[in-house]
């Protein structure tokens, strides 16, 4: 018998501090209501009944970034868009998760080709920790991308990381090296 045997009662479960916090943090994401165009409609039949986005602990759309952790960007991101989406971002708290979600999202969709007006990706724009493809994507597409948000958080270690200087879009599509200051 060794000495952790008969220390502890039924149901009691032993864990790390680590995979608490994780479990957490994956168990109560809080998505930001935040649609451009025909995606969000889609987005919108996720968290209604029939899809029931509150089982993956999603379904509490907060109507103000300082209170989402996860950014769903669904729909065509335009130059004139594109500063807002990034203010939008800025404003929410660490740790922060994006989904591009839809081709005009991933890629410019349509608009590729002779959209002058279309950023020809969000992440030119922000960082995107998952990409839902297609035009528009279904529900469960979202869904799974909800679920490998979820992977991520679990999979993070508790570690104190530098802040990162994002690239910011061009009107060209291409990104501008961001200038880096010298202390």
């Amino acid at each position: 018998m060794t000495w952790i045997e008969g220390r502890f009662e039924e149901n009691v479960i032993t864990t790390s501090l680590e995979q608490a916090m994780n479990w957490a943090k994956q168990s109560s994401i809080w998505p930001m209501t935040f649609g451009l165009a025909c995606c969000a409609i889609e987005m919108m039949a996720t968290g209604a009944s029939r899809y029931d986005i509150d089982r993956f602990g999603a379904g509490a759309f907060r109507a103000t970034p300082r209170q989402a952790d996860l950014m769903i960007v669904a729909g065509t991101v335009t130059y004139k868009m594109a500063s807002r989406v990034r203010r939008l971002y800025e404003q929410m708290p660490d740790p922060k998760y994006v989904i591009a979600m839809g081709a005009c999202t991933v890629g410019g969709g349509p608009y590729f080709k002779y959209g002058y007006h279309v950023v020809k990706g969000v992440d030119l724009v922000v960082p995107v920790d998952v990409y839902v493809p297609g035009c528009p994507p279904r529900p469960e597409a979202l869904l799974e991308g909800v679920m490998r948000i979820q992977d991520k958080i679990k999979a993070k270690k508790l570690a104190r990381g530098a802040s990162e200087v994002l690239p910011v879009p061009h009107h060209t599509g291409y990104v501008q090296e961001p200038q880096l200051i010298n202390s």
